[in-house]
C-alpha cells in the first residue's frame, strides 16, 4: 500500500484550515504515528523561526532608516526630530510591511507543484468503476503503479485506440503524459474527458488540465479553470484557492 504524503494535511492542520471531519480524521492519524507528530512539531517550529527572522529583519531595517536619518539631519528646532522620527518609522513600516506581505506570494510553477501536488493514485480494482478486462489496460496499470509513466502512456493509448469511450483510460493516459512532462498530449486527454461530460473523472481532468496550464506558464487559463474548480466545490477546491493566490 502506498504511504500517505501528509505534507498538504500538515500545512492545513497547523494553519487551522481543516474542517471538523478532516481534523478528527487527521488527529486519529497523529495518535498512532510518532513520526507524523514529530513532523508537525518541526513544521510549526520552523514557521515560528521564520516569523522571528522576519521580525528581526524588520527591526534592522527600521534601525538603518533611523541611523541614516540621524546622520543626515540638519540643525532644526527641538520638536521637529520627533515628528521626523515617527514619520520615518511609519514610512519604514509601510514599505517593509508591503515587502513582507507580498514577498513570496507568487511562486514559480515548480514551487507550486512541490507544495501542492500529489500524484494521482488510482483506486483498487474492487473500488474502481472501470473493470479490468483488457490486457493492455492491465499492463498500463502495472507500469503506472511502479511510476513507469512512459510505458504506462504507451499502453493506455492502446486501450484508448481500441475503446475511445473509455474515459478512465483517457484520463490515466493524460496523467501519465503529464508525469512525463508531455503537456500538449496531456492537455488533449484531459480536454477529451471534460468534453465528454458524462463520466466520473471530470474533477481529476479539470485539476490536471489546470496544472498543465501552470507548468506551461499559461497563468490566465490556469486561474480561470482553478476558479471553476473552487466554485464547483469538489475535492480540489481548497488547494485550488491557494494556488490562485500564488498565481495572481
Amino acid at each position: 500500500m502506498k504511504t500517505i504524503d501528509f505534507s498538504y494535511f500538515i500545512e492545513r492542520y497547523n494553519a487551522n484550515e481543516m474542517s471538523d471531519a478532516e481534523r478528527q480524521w487527521f488527529e486519529k492519524e497523529i495518535d498512532g504515528n510518532e513520526k507524523l507528530r514529530d513532523e508537525i512539531s518541526l513544521r510549526k517550529r520552523t514557521d515560528e523561526v521564520l516569523l522571528d527572522q522576519n521580525i528581526i529583519s524588520l527591526r534592522n531595517k527600521l534601525f538603518e532608516i533611523e541611523r541614516r536619518r540621524e546622520g543626515n539631519k540638519h540643525v532644526i528646532n527641538t520638536k521637529r526630530p520627533v515628528y521626523l522620527k515617527y514619520a520615518a518609522i511609519i514610512a519604514g513600516l509601510a514599505i517593509i510591511g508591503n515587502i513582507y506581505l507580498f514577498s513570496g506570494k507568487n511562486l514559480s510553477s515548480d514551487e507550486i507543484m512541490d507544495r501542492y501536488y500529489n500524484s494521482y493514485e488510482p483506486p483498487t480494482t474492487e473500488r474502481s468503476s472501470q473493470p479490468i478486462t483488457n490486457d493492455d489496460f492491465t499492463l498500463a496499470m502495472e507500469f503506472y503503479k511502479t511510476h513507469d509513466y512512459k510505458n504506462a502512456a504507451i499502453y493506455f493509448s492502446k486501450v484508448v485506440e481500441s475503446d475511445s469511450k473509455n474515459m478512465y483510460s483517457v484520463l490515466l493516459n493524460g496523467i501519465s503524459n503529464f508525469e512525463n512532462k508531455k503537456y500538449p498530449e496531456a492537455k488533449q486527454s484531459f480536454g477529451r474527458v471534460i468534453d465528454n461530460h458524462d463520466n466520473l473523472y471530470l474533477d481529476q481532468a479539470q485539476w490536471y488540465l489546470a496544472l498543465c496550464y501552470v507548468k506551461t506558464d499559461e497563468k490566465e487559463k490556469a486561474v480561470k479553470l482553478l476558479e471553476i474548480i473552487k466554485k464547483e466545490g469538489g475535492v480540489y477546491k481548497d488547494v485550488a484557492k491557494k494556488i490562485i493566490r500564488k498565481l495572481k
